[in-house]
């Protein structure tokens, strides 16, 4: 298939997923200043979800093979953040191992996420079982693919009988939060949110 296209991952998009992940984790553009480790940003927001839920993992093909952008889920984060506990920290535990102390660098402050899977759980997301993170790079964007790639995952979510979907966004990306609002998300309160805001919709797309 020529041109741009949404299709299934595959495990030799790892090295896609990670570049895209880090040239737009910094409000949308790119973090590698920040993260001097380009592995960094998809360790903990991107690769785990490809490798704990494939099945919800869709790629926007550049058109030749490579990773233009990306959605990823899963449909239940309370057994996921198990998941990440469990099968994924062990992975990746050599290369980002727990901090001795508090946080000194941006670099620590995601390794401490890393470490806090439980993070992901908040009692008033409990009616959004599923959450997600899209990606795309800026030659992509505001084009019709980051609605295209969200249709995707809201379908094969709602296949799965999942009745609704939230993410996690820094307030500060305004960008963002327009794309999400233009879509049908809504702001869901949550106590000492910090840097974040939480948006939630329902995954049919009727």
């Amino acid at each position: 298939m020529s041109g741009p296209h949404i299709r299934s991952y595959r495990a030799s998009d790892d090295d896609g997923v990670a570049d895209v992940c880090a040239r737009t984790a910094d409000l949308g553009g790119d973090s590698r200043h920040i993260y001097p480790d380009e592995r960094l940003m998809a360790t903990l927001f991107a690769t785990p979800y490809c490798h704990l839920e494939p099945g919800l993992a869709f790629i926007l093909d550049d058109g030749r093979g490579g990773v233009g952008g990306y959605v990823v889920g899963t449909a239940d984060t309370e057994r996921f953040a198990l998941d990440f506990s469990d099968r994924w920290i062990p992975r990746v535990a050599d290369r980002y191992p727990p901090l001795a102390g508090p946080a000194t660098t941006p670099t620590e402050e995601m390794i401490g996420l890393l470490h806090r899977p439980e993070r992901m759980v908040l009692s008033e997301l409990k009616e959004y079982p599923a959450h997600l993170h899209i990606d795309l790079l800026p030659e992509f964007q505001r084009r019709g693919y980051g609605r295209q790639l969200m249709h995707t995952l809201f379908d094969a979510l709602h296949d799965r009988g999942v009745p609704a979907v939230h993410l996690g966004m820094v307030t500060a990306n305004t960008d963002a939060r327009a794309f999400y609002d233009r879509l049908g998300f809504h702001e869901i309160p949550v106590p000492d949110p910090g840097p974040l805001t939480y948006l939630g919709r329902t995954t049919d797309t009727r």
